[in-house]
């Protein structure tokens, strides 16, 4: 569950947290960054006919486990995307629901009675900390707690955000208590370190009657949070519109990848924006639970998050947020947890703004915006011909787009582990110069229609340079199309398999013939497709790691030499249509993500996935692109095949 503001609170339905970024309430303290962990998990425990039975889940440091409230589970559903467990004890069946609300730092967790023979008292244990949610809490902290009657609030320290936990109906009595060696499994085999410390202020009780909900919120905001039930509403609500853009035909999964879309739209703190006036700006978070808003990742998930939805407004407000940060002609990459300056090590993402604010514009008409943003995507286009930061440069030879130094890593395939740059691709990459060939169509169009024929003509001579050059990619021997050209500098060619070679095909303006790019598709399908997602290097290829496990320096080896990313699935099936023009066969290499929604993270799709079968995820557990591309390529072919 998210907030929109970058916090979210996620865990695993067993009820024990097993990895360092689950938790109850994880606040963005400076939206959309600086996530902090306040609440780790609340426990239940049922009083019901004289027998105590504990429904929390625990794993601690040396295997105990303490709590198996999991084995009275008797169901867990994600209904709206809201998650929703029923717990059976005896004749008695209790409800629990946790959500947040928009635009707060604040969590609920609702529970109801739906059936009982007798009275029924509840017992909640709260466990806190205060860090940051890359870290872990290790050793007793000095928290300040002051509490009444239905209510704590805590100070971890001086200078730290206070927070503060409450009930609407019960009672809190103090208690306060440190609990050692929590144990994240999950983190053991990532190769971190995995145990945790909490602090239990105390605990609330309460006599649930039938029907009757009692909200527990725990909450780092100063005003008084919106009544639960006003909050499930709304969020009941939310949901309904985010599904009312899908055609009639869309499945049930299409509807969960529409509700999941909304998780990682963000807002940007004023401070951190280019808009005036302080107005909120719009943002992407990457994935969930450790990326924050990356400009590659916005660009390539725009169309699928919000145009595809018809949520222009939300498109054009996260175009004109990022328009706001282009620098010497760059889009940044990312931008940093603690308020240092946006990073701009990247060679694609302002490409890819082309192609989103092209998909925008395709679907809704906006003079304004395309007034506004047009001298800065001619910005963009001079200073990629004049050279700027990381030797990115139109080379004059032969007007293709060159990128890279020693020790940056600046295309999608961007793994790099202390000084070591596993995939530079120094030169002239294939997918860069495909979306500088569309970025140059974009413009030629855009520069028509503001009536700019200077600008325009300036783009064609680039865009006929470029085009007449694009054909040096083909690898005769091969039948596919060369990785990087002119290799750091040089004169030789990367012929590795790798799937960059498909948004060639993908993206509106493609050079190729029909010959080359129906021998690309199958490429792809040969060695890379699967039904995860395609790999990001041939099995038959040097180098190929079929597995993504290890330390993080195995993983960061790993990540882009056999990996299967989700999100190149999208561009596969498009690019797939383009070439056969079979809209129902290419829709059909969709259809088994609906597996992924219920074997990683429930309702939403993971980024990687192992490159030998059986393709087990890993990575971010919710990825911005994997939803998008995966959401938007279905509705693409849906319209297809409409119109047969």
């Amino acid at each position: 569950m998210t907030n929109g503001l970058g916090g979210f609170a996620c865990g695993t339905v067993s009820g024990a947290n097993t990895r360092r970024y689950h938790g109850f309430l994880i606040a963005s303290l400076k939206p959309p960054v600086e996530r902090t962990l306040l609440v780790a998990k609340i426990e239940l425990a049922v009083h019901y006919l004289g027998v105590e039975t504990d429904l929390s889940a625990n794993e601690f440091l040396g295997g105990a486990l303490s709590g198996q409230g999991f084995v009275h589970l008797e169901s867990f559903a994600v209904q709206d995307g809201i998650p929703t467990w029923r717990y059976a004890v005896a004749d008695a069946l209790l409800e629990q629901k946790i959500f947040m609300a928009p635009g707060a730092n604040t969590s609920y967790l609702r529970l109801e009675l739906l059936r009982a023979s007798a009275p029924l008292r509840l017992t909640l244990k709260p466990l806190l900390a205060y860090r940051d949610y890359h870290s872990h809490n290790r050793g007793a902290q000095p928290f300040q707690l002051e509490a009444d009657a239905a209510e704590c609030r805590i100070q971890a320290f001086a200078g730290a955000r206070p927070y503060r936990l409450s009930i609407t109906a019960g009672r809190f009595s103090a208690a306060p208590e440190w609990y050692w060696n929590f144990w994240h499994r999950v983190e053991a085999t990532r190769g971190l370190d995995a145990a945790e410390d909490l602090f239990m202020p105390g605990t609330f009780s309460v006599d649930l009657s039938l029907k009757s909900p009692v909200h527990l919120l725990a909450t780092a905001e100063p005003s008084a949070p919106a009544p639960g039930a006003e909050v499930l509403q709304g969020l009941k609500r939310s949901s309904q519109q985010l599904t009312a853009a899908l055609p009639n035909t869309a499945p049930a999964w299409i509807h969960s990848l529409a509700q999941a879309s909304d998780q990682f739209i963000v807002h940007r703190d004023a401070v951190d924006t280019a808009g005036e006036g302080g107005a909120a700006a719009c943002s992407v978070i990457a994935g969930y639970p450790w990326f924050t808003d990356w400009g590659r990742d916005t660009m390539i998930a725009l169309p699928g998050l919000a145009t595809a939805l018809r949520r222009y407004d939300v498109a054009a407000g996260i175009l004109q947020t990022f328009a706001g940060f282009v620098d010497r002609g760059m889009l940044p990459n990312c931008f940093p947890e603690r308020g240092a300056a946006p990073q701009y090590n990247t060679a694609d993402a302002t490409l890819w703004m082309f192609h989103a604010l092209d998909d925008y514009l395709q679907a809704r008409r906006d003079p304004a915006l395309t007034q506004k943003i047009f001298p800065i995507l001619m910005s963009i286009i001079h200073a990629h011909v004049d050279g700027t930061r990381y030797g990115i440069h139109v080379d004059p030879a032969d007007g293709l787009l060159c990128a890279g130094e020693a020790g940056t890593q600046l295309t999608w395939m961007d793994a790099k582990h202390g000084d070591r740059v596993f995939t530079p691709r120094i030169g002239k990459p294939v997918e860069i110069n495909a979306l500088w060939l569309n970025a140059l169509d974009v413009a030629m169009r855009l520069a028509a229609r503001v009536h700019d024929l200077p600008q325009k003509r300036f783009c064609q001579s680039l865009h006929a340079r470029a085009g007449a050059s694009f054909g040096r990619f083909w690898n005769q021997q091969r039948c596919c199309l060369y990785d990087v050209l002119d290799v750091e500098g040089g004169c030789t060619a990367d012929d590795s398999i790798r799937p960059n070679q498909i948004l060639a095909v993908s993206l509106p303006y493609c050079v190729l013939d029909p010959g080359q790019m129906r021998a690309v598709v199958d490429c792809c399908a040969r060695e890379l497709l699967t039904s995860h997602g395609l790999r990001s290097l041939g099995p038959q290829e040097p180098g190929y790691i079929g597995r993504y496990k290890g330390d993080a320096s195995q993983r960061d080896a790993a990540y882009h030499m056999g990996t299967v990313w989700g999100w190149l699935l999208g561009p596969f099936a498009r690019a797939h249509y383009r070439v056969y023009g079979d809209a129902r066969l290419a829709q059909s290499f969709l259809e088994p993500v609906a597996q992924q929604l219920h074997s990683a993270c429930l309702g939403t799709l993971s980024e990687i996935f192992d490159g030998d079968a059986p393709h087990n995820a890993h990575g971010c557990f919710a990825q911005a692109w994997s939803v998008a591309e995966i959401l938007r390529s279905w509705l693409y072919l849906d319209r297809k095949i409409a119109t047969l």
